[in-house]
Formats: C-alpha cells, structure tokens, sequence
C-alpha cells in the first residue's frame, strides 16, 4: 500500500527549453482595448526609457516582430532611430521586452546603442497602425515571414493584401 502511494504523489515538472509562443491569433477579433485614438494620443517616452523622444518620431517598424531578432537588429546598426516592434501575441511582447531589459541592463561589448531606442508594443498592426503613427512618419517597414493562409476562407487574415496596403503607404514616408 505504501508503494501506491509514493507513486500517486505529483512530481514537479521539469521547465521548458525552449520558450514556445503559440502559432496563431486571431488578427480579426476585437480583444485589444489599450490602443491610442489617434497618433497625437500616444506617449512614446512610456516605450523608449533613457532615450529623448522630444521631436523624435519612431521610423523603422517591424510589424509582426515575433521574438524580436530584427527589432534589435535594427537597434544596434541604426542607434539613432528609433525602432518599434508590433507583435499580435502577449508572449511574444513579454519575450521581447525580456530580450530588451537584458540587453539594456547589460549592453553587448562594442555594441554602439544601449537599446534604449528599440521598443515593442502589443496591438494589432492590421487595425490600428494609423493609430500610432501620422502620415509619412515611418521610413521603413518590415513584414518578415508572415502567415500566408493558405485557405480561400482565411484570405481575409492576411497581413498583406490590397484594402490593407493603403495604409502602410500612408504612414510610409515618400521615396
């Protein structure tokens, strides 16, 4: 009797390697209550700490930003502007953020940047992009590796498609 009840107690779990972040979210839904009315509405001092955003506006956006590898990438090779990553995901934001404080806290030797102008915001990009930024503003905008769905019924999720492209061309800068 004794044997069955050492093996009925429950055992610890052992913790993950790896961070996994779920595949998918629904990008049509409307579960995003903490989004800016209109870009003059956002504080961009909240996102960029011990970096001066007075007359500084964000120009590079990494839509989509998953883990954050460009974000920083962007970070460290442009350290005068400032870099934002929008990801769809709560993990994927707390990953990022994580990813930052730790770069900031300890900054890469020879790195030119402390990180301090990379930032990470979660939102949905295919709603409310025009929320955060006015027209012309960004220089460039990255989409990498985003969700082709494939079915004829998820078209409609698609992160690049024609009604959305209008759009980004407003918050692109001309050239």
């Amino acid at each position: 009797m004794a044997a069955v009840a050492e093996k009925s107690a429950p055992q610890a779990k052992k913790p993950k390697k790896y961070h996994r972040i779920r595949a998918h979210r629904n990008p049509l839904s409307d579960w995003f209550e903490d989004y800016p009315l209109s870009p003059c509405h956002v504080d961009w001092n909240k996102y960029y700490p011990g970096f001066d955003t007075r007359g500084r506006k964000v120009e590079f956006a990494d839509i989509g930003c998953g883990y954050g590898g460009l974000t920083v990438a962007l970070a460290k090779l442009f350290p005068e502007k400032l870099v934002i990553g929008m990801e769809i995901r709560e993990k994927g934001v707390a990953y990022v953020e994580d990813r930052l404080e730790k770069l900031r806290a300890a900054p890469e030797p020879g790195s030119p940047t402390d990180f301090s102008n990379a930032a990470v915001i979660l939102t949905n990009a295919m709603k409310y992009l025009p929320n955060y930024f006015v027209k012309g503003q960004l220089s460039k905008m990255f989409f990498l590796f985003p969700d082709p769905h494939i079915k004829k019924a998820d078209h409609r999720r698609r992160i690049i498609r024609a009604n959305l492209l209008s759009e980004y061309a407003y918050v692109l800068r001309v050239g």
